[in-house]
């Protein structure tokens, strides 16, 4: 199962078109200097420019393709009933929300955002459209709200889910403090699935305090990797007991 119909934008765009501009430019430059007759410089401008190019490519293919695959195997292992409620912390355009949500015939689905961050046209509109796209805007819910206080009740949640969005909350304890939160509102035995490239150990030694069981970390190889295994993803899964 794939989600194919909506628009997702693209993850830190200006990250992807610097390491694109960064890869022509020091290539055209590097092919100069061989015309010139500096060979040495010549060399090193276009290994740089190469390794550039490259990064970008794998950047644009995880944005826009290899985080979908990796996110549609992750939620179909989870088994889902099909009427689970689903809250995505960061949904941004609903990448991850409206995936569940298409697995959920009889569920619904939360998704929770600030509509800021550098996700490329990340707007509760643009969500709401693409969930219209994919047919599940009937079971779809979604809230503006802070990961640091969500305005939910405890125990709410049979699974929540985030994707490359805790890491935006800057403060190492407001980072603690989210976590934190999706486990106050994770019912016992619902399930976290958290994907991020920075500080997953950091979220499971908090889940780990609050007495969540079976927490693993596990990389997502290279199909999520943002440019090289410099930037690759972990996944956090947990359970409330």
């Amino acid at each position: 199962m794939s989600v194919q119909r909506g628009k997702y934008g693209v993850d830190a765009p200006a990250v992807l078109a610097g390491m694109a501009a960064g890869g022509v430019a020091e290539i055209a430059l590097a092919f100069v200097l061989f015309a010139v007759g500096w060979p040495i410089p010549a060399v090193v401008l276009l290994i740089g420019g190469a390794v550039l190019a490259v990064s970008a490519v794998i950047y644009a293919h995880t944005t826009l393709r290899g985080k979908f695959r990796v996110w549609d195997g992750e939620l179909d292992r989870l088994g889902l009933r099909g009427d689970e409620h689903v809250l995505d912390l960061g949904c941004g355009r609903g990448l991850v929300l409206l995936k569940a949500a298409a697995r959920l015939p009889d569920g619904r689905v939360t998704g929770l955002d600030l509509w800021t961050g550098d996700q490329s046209g990340n707007s509760q509109e643009a969500t709401r459209a693409n969930a219209r796209a994919e047919g599940v805007a009937d079971r779809v819910e979604l809230e503006t709200g802070d990961m640091r206080a969500l305005p939910f009740p405890d125990a709410s949640f049979d699974l929540i889910v985030s994707s490359l969005a805790i890491h935006n909350i800057p403060d190492a304890a407001d980072r603690a403090t989210a976590v934190r939160e999706a486990y106050r509102v994770l019912r016992p035995g619902g399930r976290l699935r958290v994907a991020d490239f920075r500080h997953a150990r950091d979220y499971a030694e908090v889940l780990r305090e609050c007495g969540a069981v079976d927490i693993e970390v596990r990389d997502l190889g290279w199909r999520f990797w943002y440019g090289g295994p410099h930037a690759k993803t972990a996944m956090l899964a947990a359970t409330r007991p």
